[in-house]
């Protein structure tokens, strides 16, 4: 396989022209939302009830950050296989968070029922890439497949050679942890039913509430 095929080969990111132009507004706005929104909720504990087929699975993270040393978290979409969680550097190798794993690959995670520390590493064989990969986009709901396009009609050796400037990184819990197993709150589970049905039920309440006050 030659270098253009190799996963976290450098080259362009496998996005439209309008994509790409919009990648470094939509990176601020998502630190905005990420910041103030998604990574305080995962953090806290509620982190499950984020996880959809709609929107993807979230988890948060947590690197020690190669200049400041500080520590540095990012909501990041992950499958959970063969004991280990993976993710992906949507914005490529320039990925602040994938620069400050490649200085210090310990890290954390905060999944939406646990969290774990480990080892993070750029996953290098195509076979694996290839096939985390599938199962990264499928995890990401119906936005992650509309940005990345139907990755269903491309072969693997395609798909890495349109699609490898994205790294996969593998997180393998650190010594004395058990590997990780997918929960019902992780990407494949129906756990995520459950905030969607109290909603539901909360909404009814209310209404018939609403409807008795009003016949009184």
């Amino acid at each position: 396989m030659s270098a253009a095929t190799e996963p976290n080969a450098v080259g362009l990111l496998p996005y439209g022209p309008l994509m790409s132009r919009l990648l470094r507004p939509l990176q601020r706005g998502f630190l905005v939302l990420n910041g103030g929104f998604m990574a305080p909720l995962i953090r806290s504990g509620f982190g499950w009830m984020l996880g959809s087929p709609l929107g993807g699975w979230y988890m948060l993270l947590r690197t020690c950050g190669r200049k400041s040393g500080r520590i540095r978290e990012a909501p990041l979409g992950y499958v959970i296989r063969e004991g280990a969680v993976y993710c992906v550097a949507g914005y490529g190798r320039s990925t602040p968070w994938y620069l400050n794993l490649l200085a210090d690959p310990a890290v954390e995670v905060i999944l939406p029922t646990r969290r774990i520390r480990g080892r993070a590493e750029p996953v290098e064989d195509p076979v694996e890439w290839a096939s985390v990969y599938r199962a990264l986009m499928d995890s990401f709901g119906l936005l992650g497949r509309a940005v990345a396009g139907d990755i269903r009609v491309l072969d693997d050796p395609a798909l890495v050679a349109r699609h490898g400037a994205l790294p996969v990184i593998r997180i393998t819990p650190a010594a004395g942890q058990d590997p990780l197993v997918a929960g019902p709150f992780d990407p494949g589970g129906h756990g995520w039913l459950l905030p969607y049905v109290a909603s539901l039920v909360g909404l009814v309440i209310w209404l018939r509430s609403r409807r008795t006050r009003q016949g009184r």
